[in-house]
């Protein structure tokens, strides 16, 4: 009998690792913060200074390993030679092509349509970490490919030398603008800045990194220097990766029968919003993916990733029955029959903060209604890469509007479970909030997967409260459904899931950073007493 339609007595076999090796490298290196606990919590020095995050052990491994190796490429130079010029010009020389070279990683890991996230299982997070790093240094590198350039000529010329063949040649100018538009990059990336303006800093960034690639081209094209097919390589990969994301947005959103995507958007209690988008064309949701969001009229150009709470698709009967005000009294009125008759619509759940959140959300609770219609545009879907179809046990941990990427999760493996295509037997989801005004965040898809065939079989709801307005207010409405005052004690619920556990175990969480570091210690303690494997959902910048 195959993992998926065993029975909970059969998967037994699966509870424990037939190894100690991979469970005690789980726990002390793929799974481990750097230090004790800490890593996903970000450092704030005050309220309005944000410092980021901590890598993992596993991050800052890798991360020193090629900090390691491009130091060591930089200083293995024929040191014999006797002319300090000739060893300044390797220095020049191997600077500046690492840095170029370097280049081809840092713009690849930066987009979103990255092959390495699908090919690797690895996600953009994670890339993203690894974008910032090497950014750092390929501008170190070419800081120090411009000083040995400048030591040089100083020492052959002196420092009008300098500024005369600077005013002179387009081939120093151009190499110049890439390492003063890196330097500025630098200046301006520094955590505090980035989390304080970060809307700002992403738009100067942009600009700022467009304008480095534009002069290093120039650069390698007026040399000409050999490190030009490097740059053509970043200019293929990095105008792919925009024409994609162009692609699939004019794609989803824009038709010519039907129009721009429309958006609704709900005001809710406990300041946030619930967005659905209509979109003109049907796609293929993925359990836990995300989407980024572009709204012109409150944020013209930007976009901003979310996790998609929702996702359906509906029949659609005559494409312009939606647009009559009366009823057709003619066969003009109808449009001739259509191969899709089906409308996808993907919901989100929009936490208030500040910048685009805020406006969208002030927007929306100004309205007579509550209620706004604009007009949308939806990247995506992407992410999505775990699958918990194999695991016998799944804990989901979500903390505020975080259980939007649980929710997908979860309708998945009811499903599943119902039709015998999972081997899932035991589902648990805790959800964490301050009051009780924010269950209505998602109250319409939690009625629905609490009404799915098979649910009281296997999934059990635990709400907690951390800041309930009054005890009354905390009530249990069922016995799969419980209802609890006060934070949730991570460790503890870990542990009993562990001890009841059926099968394979999966610990997953989305939420604030200090949740997620709560269940990563909490699995790390049971991972090498049997099969439990983690992931956290999280978007750091």
């Amino acid at each position: 009998m195959s993992l998926s339609t065993s029975s909970a007595d059969r998967q037994t076999y699966w509870t424990k690792d037939q190894t100690s090796f991979w469970p005690s490298i789980k726990k002390k290196l793929l799974y481990a913060p750097l230090n004790k606990k800490r890593h996903n919590r970000e450092m704030q020095l005050s309220k309005a200074i944000n410092v980021g995050t901590i890598p993992s052990r596993l991050h800052t491994l890798l991360l020193g390993l090629y900090l390691i190796s491009n130091i060591v490429y930089c200083c293995l130079l024929n040191y014999r030679v006797m002319n300090r010029a000739a060893l300044v010009a390797e220095i020049r020389g191997r600077t500046g092509h690492l840095a170029v070279v370097n280049m081809v990683g840092l713009f690849v890991l930066a987009g979103r349509n990255n092959p390495l996230i699908g090919l690797l299982h690895v996600s953009f997070d994670t890339f993203n970490l690894f974008h910032r790093w090497i950014g750092r240094i390929v501008i170190l590198q070419s800081i120090a490919h411009t000083i040995a350039w400048a030591v040089n000529k100083r020492n052959a010329t002196g420092s009008l030398g300098i500024s005369e063949a600077f005013r002179s040649d387009p081939f120093l100018q151009s190499g110049l603008v890439g390492t003063i538009a890196m330097t500025i990059i630098l200046l301006q990336s520094p955590s505090p800045i980035r989390h304080a303006f970060y809307e700002t800093f992403l738009h100067i960034h942009q600009f700022l990194a467009f304008a480095a690639l534009l002069g290093v081209y120039y650069h390698a094209k007026l040399g000409p220097l050999p490190q030009m097919p490097y740059v053509i390589t970043i200019i293929v990969l990095w105008s792919y990766d925009r024409l994609a994301r162009w692609f699939h947005i004019v794609y989803r959103n824009v038709s010519l029968r039907r129009g721009i995507t429309t958006v609704t958007v709900e005001a809710l209690p406990g300041e946030a919003c619930r967005v659905t988008f209509d979109l003109r064309r049907p796609w293929r949701y993925k359990p836990g993916c995300h989407v980024y969001v572009y709204l012109p009229s409150i944020s013209l150009w930007q976009s901003h990733p979310f996790s998609v709470a929702w996702s359906e698709s509906r029949s659609t009967p005559y494409l312009n029955l939606e647009r009559l005000e009366k009823l057709p009294s003619s066969s003009l009125d109808l449009d001739s029959p259509s191969k899709d008759r089906t409308t996808t619509s993907v919901s989100l759940v929009i936490s208030k903060r500040t910048g685009m959140t805020a406006k969208l959300y002030n927007r929306a609770s100004a309205s007579p209604t509550g209620i706004l219609h604009l007009k949308g545009f939806l990247e995506g879907p992407y992410g999505g890469l775990e699958s918990l179809h194999s695991y016998g046990t799944v804990l989901l941990f979500a903390g505020g509007v975080g259980i939007t990427h649980q929710l997908g999760h979860v309708r998945d493996l009811i499903s599943g479970y119902a039709n015998s295509t999972t081997a899932t037997r035991r589902i648990l989801l805790v959800w964490t909030v301050r009051t009780t005004e924010q269950l209505e965040w998602v109250r319409p898809w939690m009625d629905t997967l609490l009404s799915m065939p098979g649910r009281r079989d296997v999934l059990q709801v635990e709400l907690f409260i951390t800041k309930p307005k009054s005890p009354r207010e905390i009530h249990s409405p069922s016995g799969t459904v419980q209802m609890h005052a006060g934070r949730v004690k991570v460790g503890v619920i870990v542990e009993k899931e562990f001890r009841n556990r059926i099968g394979a175990m999966c610990v997953g969480v989305c939420g604030p950073g200090a949740l997620a570091d709560d269940v990563r210690q909490a699995a790390r303690e049971v991972v090498e007493e049997g099969k439990v494997d983690f992931w956290e959902e999280g978007f750091t910048w």
